[in-house]
């Protein structure tokens, strides 16, 4: 019968998808570092590899001392190593691929880039954040979604924004239409939580569309009812026209066809007839 140790296969080793346990791509130009290596983190713990990207704490060994846990550690990194380049753009994968690297230095370097640039990304962030307009968004929808990305932007990279900056930004950025459930908004006290706002501005929405809808569908109708009408009468002016036309090419026909027969050579009119 096998042992114990012959059937155990490693958990990290089962993972089919990463992909469905880190969902987010890491990219340079949507900051979701904090996000993104958060999910990572959680996944490497429950599959017992979170050693590879986060150094041991004092007293536990950094590499395993017998030959066969050494390959093993050496396969399981590479698996952590495939886990990581798959979760991150191509961009940032030519910038942090190096041969022969382990999964931590490839970690570190990611940690770096994006590390590195915090201050500037803060600032670049906060410049977009002040600036969103709905008129440049095709609707309520898209425009919550982009501020409520550029917040978690901000609060990825040490800059988290408060619910009432976010909500006073969306009604500050609203267009002429919607000014009325912006003057609500703003006339609530305590400011309600971003999603009640946004949930408040998609039911206007819809209701404009509605009554869009509805309009447009009226005239439709009034349009359709008026039709038969104008072509009835169209039709009528054409049959009178033609008709009197009509009526004068007969009277025409008829004088010609009296002037013709009173002309004849036998002296007879119209209505005469020879006499036995």
């Amino acid at each position: 019968m096998a042992s114990f140790e012959t059937l155990y296969v490693h958990p990290a080793l089962v993972v089919s998808n990463i992909k469905n346990h880190v969902p987010i791509t890491l990219e340079m130009e949507n900051v979701q570092y904090s996000t993104w290596a958060e999910l990572f983190k959680i996944h490497a713990r429950s599959h017992r590899v979170i050693d590879h990207i986060i150094p041991p704490t004092a007293g536990k060994e950094k590499r395993p001392q017998q030959e066969e846990d050494k390959e093993l550690w050496s396969t399981l990194d590479a698996t952590v190593l495939q886990w990581l380049y798959a979760t991150i753009s191509h961009d940032l994968l030519h910038t942090i691929l190096e041969p022969d690297t382990t999964t931590m230095e490839a970690w570190n370097r990611l940690r770096d880039i994006f590390q590195d640039n915090k201050h500037s990304r803060v600032v670049t962030l906060k410049y977009d954040f002040t600036h969103v307009d709905m008129a440049n968004f095709p609707n309520v929808s898209v425009y919550c979604q982009h501020l409520k990305s550029l917040v978690d932007q901000l609060k990825n990279v040490g800059s988290s924004v408060a619910n009432d900056r976010l909500v006073l930004q969306l009604v500050f950025g609203l267009t002429e239409p919607y000014q009325g459930v912006a003057t609500l908004i703003r006339e609530c006290d305590p400011l309600p939580q971003f999603y009640q706002a946004r949930w408040m501005l998609t039911l206007e929405e819809a209701g404009r569309a509605k009554k869009g809808s509805q309009s447009s569908s009226a005239t439709l109708v009034a349009r359709s009812s008026e039709g038969p009408t104008d072509i009835f009468d169209n039709s009528s002016s054409h049959r009178h026209n033609s008709g009197g036309k009509g009526h004068h090419n007969r009277n025409n026909n008829g004088g010609r066809s009296r002037g013709s027969h009173s002309s004849r050579g036998d002296g007879r009119g119209v209505g005469h007839f020879p006499t036995k």
